[in-house]
């Protein structure tokens, strides 16, 4: 019979009417962001010089055009970049769990680290990280 009053009790505190506040409070929010923008853009200065409305170029001065073929060995470099430090992630929750993995997790800890240096042996082998053509 307790189970039957726990379940009752959980629906009951799973209604929809529970979530109105949180409705309401984005409701609020949205129309806060929509209303400064709006007030901002009406409000706010608009004078338009050619200074304003050149690209940022960070200060560098822009030649030639932007259009024109980058090198692959960029893109190669910034995807190795990415899936490394993506694998370094995996470190932090054997650091924190270290204690209660144990020599299971050391094992697959010292396994993925195998498998991570394969990888950036086979890399630095075909010459992914030479900027030299």
């Amino acid at each position: 019979m307790s189970t039957l009053y726990t379940l009752l009790d959980a629906s009951a505190s799973n209604s929809a009417s529970n979530y109105l506040p949180i409705a309401i409070q984005l409701i609020f929010a949205a129309g806060f962001v929509a209303t400064m923008i709006g007030i901002s853009s009406w409000v706010g200065p608009k004078r338009k010089t050619a200074d304003k409305l050149e690209n940022f170029t960070s200060g560098i001065e822009s030649h030639g055009n932007a259009r024109q073929p980058m090198a692959i060995k960029y893109f190669l470099v910034a995807i190795l970049f990415v899936l490394f430090d993506v694998e370094v992630i995996f470190f932090y929750p054997y650091a924190v769990n270290f204690r209660e993995l144990g020599w299971n997790g050391f094992l697959a800890v010292v396994m993925f680290v195998g498998f991570f240096l394969i990888g950036f042996t086979y890399i630095i082998k075909k010459g992914a990280l030479k900027w030299e053509d």
